[in-house]
């Protein structure tokens, strides 16, 4: 069983993010980069098929070709998120036991998964728009401004982790440590689901520079942003959130599971078949309501 150290512990609660190191290994890992680059290819077939890429680049590394593809179709990256390519992999995955053992350190061992889980391609500078988006260069927010009120007593933290280093080359993701004091702060549409400028807290940020096996685990209310991928490859990431079974999720229109409940293991969901089941229903179900709260 992995646990968290008493110090990061402490860290966690006194910052609102810890950076570990070493948390996953490539056997973690690799199925699920397997399992990516399998849609990609397939997707890069379609395409290909269909005039829109020239160059499949079946000799390049998954850590660049997705990029190469782009640049010619921006049509590849459309349907890869965990929602929309519900692959067994990340399914597996989201219960992964060094994960799972992480999160018990921090709210204990009745974990639910929340709805909010996505697959990150962050694309070269070149490749992304100069004004922030949630797809590209994601603004200073706070994931709790992405959730409805309703979830505002949750416990809810967000578990980011790399498929390739985070650097600050490749656009890591940039934090306010101790900002989670101030609770939620109203966001804008403007730009992007982003704080206010004028409540943005007097603090100076840090770059979260993570290694590929390493885990950011951040408080809800802990503004952060992305920035620049100044290199050739994609910055690939995993960002989930979890918190206790039975609480809201602010999410209420999209499907939670039960990763992890050591009073009531029988209830974990195994099922890939049902995962998959609820998140087509909860995507049709969800179709034109407003996710993110924000007030301007």
């Amino acid at each position: 069983m992995l646990k968290l150290t008493e110090e990061q512990v402490a860290t966690y609660r006194e910052e609102g993010v810890l950076i570990a190191e070493n948390i996953f290994t490539d056997d973690d890992l690799q199925p699920v980069i397997d399992e990516m680059s399998r849609f990609i290819d397939r997707r890069a077939s379609e395409l290909k098929a269909e005039n829109k890429i020239g160059d499949l680049h079946e000799d390049k590394p998954f850590e660049t070709r997705f990029a190469l593809l782009y640049a010619q179709c921006k049509e590849i990256s459309h349907g890869i998120d965990i929602m929309q390519m519900r692959g067994k992999a990340m399914f597996e995955f989201l219960r992964n036991d060094n994960l799972m053992d992480a999160v018990e350190d921090l709210i204990g061992g009745e974990i639910l998964c929340n709805p909010i889980q996505h697959i990150r391609a962050k694309f070269p500078r070149g490749l992304s728009p100069e004004t922030p988006d949630y797809y590209h260069n994601v603004p200073w927010h706070q994931d709790a401004g992405v959730t409805w009120q309703e979830a505002d007593p949750t416990e809810i933290l967000t578990c980011w982790l790399p498929l390739v280093d985070a650097t600050v080359e490749n656009g890591c993701m940039e934090v306010l440590p101790g900002a989670w004091r101030s609770g939620h702060l109203d966001h804008q549409k403007e730009g992007g689901t982003q704080i206010v400028p004028e409540q943005m807290p007097a603090i100076a940020p840090c770059a979260a520079v993570c290694p590929k096996g390493g885990l950011i685990i951040m408080n809800k209310y802990t503004p952060h942003r992305s920035t620049n991928n100044n290199t050739e490859a994609v910055r690939w990431s995993i960002d989930l959130r979890y918190q206790p079974i039975g609480l809201p999720t602010g999410r209420p229109f999209q499907p939670a599971f039960i990763t992890r409940s050591r009073k009531n293991p029988e209830t974990v969901c195994t099922s890939h078949e049902e995962w998959c089941t609820r998140w087509i229903q909860g995507l049709e179900n969800s179709k034109g309501i407003q996710a993110h709260r924000v007030v301007k």
